[in-house]
């Protein structure tokens, strides 16, 4: 097949929704489909363009798998906020429209999109129109829910009930829209989506790649931790969806339980505020993004993985870094309602609190790092899970063929 994919993020972003559309690509270019990506210079979590990429020029290289790639000019804020971040994801979609256009010609099988951005929808529709193709929209995150339900933009206005009626209409015209859990699933449903529409596409890790050491992670000794200390490990972005506030709290809470050590990873707009929390702590590390070559060795070094969210956020993304949380083998403490997909995810892998309760939140902790008993059990729960549910390969062969279903 001929694959035509726009969206905002994609490899070598290590986080987040570009590693899984960059690895859902580059599986399909290595299957012997051609593949065609619009996308933009890395930036994210940092919210700074990659070293050796520029935000304002067009530039067109080929990856490993034989994808070809298209990276078009991006405007990235110093400090997002709600209006910032409405110009910013303006800036990808008006700087891709006369790539896509141009792409059309190509006469792709299928186009390809993901959501966030959703301003990328009406120029993957208007690309599928000229080429005659049909349009598959991915919804990694809901977006526009999101940015009106955690305060991002004013809600309960005009502006919000024209954003949903814009997203609404847009939807109808995909020929197919997946997400990544049965409950974003019903939500699709809800914003009038038909039941033979609306696809259940759920996140994976590579199980060979990602799996439970049978010795002491490296990244241990690297930081000094000693084999009897227990490891409570925050990984990944740290933005405003994350509720990393429970963490400073956490780990406040637990100043006096010398066992248990504090390693929080990744890069984001809330790193200097969380850096600044904590400074006093000495049970806190910190950890750059660590490369996807030590991927395996950093969620290893955890004996515990934490998982905050912010209220109301629980059913409206599902963290992509869930599924290296439950591959490693190691148990998740997350905060969330009870009903919601991220506890139904882990339940048995760990412990679901509410959001916003930091006493429930320290108890977890505090049960979890002394019992290394239920700790082991939780753990080979979450592994079992991970080879069982969310494999790579087998997710992203389903997939493949429904797109050459919808393509025929």
């Amino acid at each position: 097949m001929r694959l035509l994919f726009l969206g905002l993020n994609y490899s070598p972003e290590l986080t987040g929704i570009g590693k899984y559309s960059g690895e859902m690509m580059e599986w399909l270019a290595a299957r012997g489909h051609e593949v065609r990506v619009v996308t933009t210079p890395p930036y994210y979590p940092a919210w700074r363009v990659s070293e050796g990429y520029s935000w304002w020029r067009y530039s067109r290289e080929r990856s490993q798998a034989g994808a070809e790639i298209y990276r078009c000019p991006l405007w990235v804020p110093e400090k997002p906020s709600g209006l910032t971040r409405v110009l910013h994801l303006s800036s990808f979609a008006a700087s891709s429209l006369p790539v896509m256009l141009g792409l059309a010609s190509w006469r792709p099988d299928v186009v390809l999109t993901v959501e966030p951005a959703f301003t990328c929808a009406p120029v993957a529709l208007l690309a599928g129109v000229l080429a005659g193709a049909p349009v598959w929209l991915h919804v990694q995150d809901f977006e526009v829910d999101a940015a009106f339900d955690l305060g991002l933009l004013p809600a309960g206005g005009m502006i919000q009930q024209f954003a949903l009626w814009c997203e609404r209409l847009a939807m109808q015209c995909f020929s197919r829209v997946s997400t990544i859990s049965p409950r974003m699933v019903e939500r699709l449903l809800q914003k009038g989506i038909d039941t033979s529409r609306a696809v259940h596409f759920p996140n994976w890790v590579d199980v060979e790649a990602i799996y439970p050491m049978s010795e002491p992670s490296p990244l241990r000794k690297e930081l000094g931790i000693r084999r009897d200390e227990v490891v409570l490990l925050y990984s990944g972005n740290m933005g405003a969806k994350q509720g990393l506030e429970a963490l400073p709290e956490l780990a406040k809470r637990m100043r006096e339980q010398k066992h248990l050590r504090f390693v929080f990873c990744g890069d984001g707009a809330y790193r200097p505020q969380l850096e600044q929390a904590v400074a006093a702590f000495e049970n806190v590390s910190f950890l750059p993004l660590q490369p996807v070559e030590r991927l395996n060795e950093l969620l290893n070094a955890a004996d515990i993985h934490l998982l905050p969210q912010r209220a109301g956020a629980a059913d409206l993304v599902m963290p992509s870094k869930l599924t290296g949380m439950l591959a490693s083998g190691r148990p998740v403490i997350a905060t969330a309602a009870e009903g919601t997909q991220i506890a139904r995810a882990i339940e048995g892998c760990g412990i679901v609190v509410a959001p916003g309760n930091a006493e429930a939140f320290a108890q977890a902790a505090e049960m979890l790092g002394g019992n290394g008993e239920l700790r082991r059990r939780m753990g080979y729960a979450a592994r079992v899970y991970a080879e069982r549910e969310l494999a790579r390969d087998a997710i992203l062969q389903r997939f493949e063929a429904m797109i050459e279903s919808i393509a025929s």
